[in-house]
């Protein structure tokens, strides 16, 4: 594809907390996210140049919210690290544990969860062998134990869709409900997953080789484009790792999560449409504001939230494309 263009910061605001890991927008344009503390804020005026903040707790899970997902009966569906799979009522704040259990074995990793047209439930568990404060070790073991959960309408439990994953993370369902698409953080990639038809339980690419590491994922609606966080930048040391023996690859991980971790100042967006191709590309190679673990649009902006900062950023969104643009391709390198 095409060089990135340089994704242009305009705005940074403080929150009350440390780590808004997941930002998605309401159709007023506010910001909702949850902290390391517990707390799910929504956050109005970010996207209005030199309008003041007003920033509001709606409820605190008890643990550690991650992925979010409105709904449209003024629910929040949250995938807490600590919890599991949480429904919080937005007038209320009424929390509400909806699946914590799946196979026998506690929910222990939720990552992030939308909502699917049947009144079913998708959602990722990043892995089976980390806990949320030593997930770098997952990505170092590279132990392919992600999964995809489906919980039906009035289930107690979930069923497991697809085994498997290199750490299961952000999550968008496609415009027809018939699939949905994860985010491997840990292989660079998106998956499309087949739900429905003769083709269901199967798994594909859908975008490969992507220039770091995918984490929450975003759209707006149906027809709008699928935006991707970058984690963190490819490293070839890593990659090199990740083709080695178990063995070295779980020696290599203990080590990981005893050593302090600083992420790098290099970070990343993209847009992809449902066929795989790459409508925008930003990027910034020196910034203050580091591991972009969630991107959304509200307005003509992009809000960009990080698991490790004490708040969000606001930068310039991209035009969209012209119409009769060539389309990128399926790999990103």
């Amino acid at each position: 594809m095409e060089p990135a263009t340089d994704l242009v910061p305009l705005r940074r605001v403080r929150l009350p907390g440390r780590g808004p890991e997941d930002v998605v927008a309401d159709a007023r344009g506010r910001i909702l996210t949850g902290l390391e503390d517990g707390s799910v804020l929504r956050v109005d005026g970010l996207t209005e140049p030199g309008a003041p903040v007003r920033t509001e707790i709606l409820a605190r899970t008890g643990g550690r919210p991650l992925g979010l997902e409105l709904l449209p009966d003024d629910g929040l569906l949250v995938c807490d690290a600590d919890r599991g799979l949480l429904r919080i009522g937005l007038a209320d704040g009424r929390v509400d544990v909806l699946a914590d259990r799946v196979a026998g074995e506690r929910i222990r990793f939720a990552s992030n969860v939308v909502a699917l047209p049947d009144g079913s439930v998708c959602f990722t568990v990043s892995t089976r062998r980390y806990p949320l404060e030593q997930w770098i070790g997952d990505i170092v073991e590279h132990t392919g134990t992600g999964r995809l959960l489906r919980l039906a309408p009035g289930a107690r439990e979930p069923e497991i869709l697809l085994e498997g994953l290199h750490f299961a993370n952000g999550l968008t369902v496609a415009p027809d409900g018939a699939s949905v698409v994860v985010a491997e953080t840990g292989a660079y990639r998106l998956t499309r997953v087949h739900l429905t038809g003769p083709r269901a339980g199967h798994a594909e690419p859908l975008v490969e080789h992507l220039p770091g590491m995918p984490d929450n994922i975003w759209r707006a609606g149906p027809d709008a484009p699928i935006w991707v966080a970058l984690a963190g930048p490819r490293v070839p040391p890593l990659d090199l790792l990740h083709r080695t023996a178990p063995a070295v690859r779980r020696a290599a991980a203990r080590a990981a999560v005893r050593a302090p971790f600083r992420p790098t100042g290099r970070i990343g967006v993209l847009a992809v449409d449902d066929d795989g191709r790459i409508l925008h590309h930003l990027a910034r190679r020196r910034s203050a504001f580091r591991m972009v673990t969630s991107v959304c649009a509200a307005g003509e902006r992009l809000v960009l939230g990080s698991l490790w900062e004490h708040g969000l950023a606001v930068c310039a969104a991209p035009h969209d494309t012209a119409p009769g643009d060539p389309p990128a391709g399926r790999s990103v390198t």
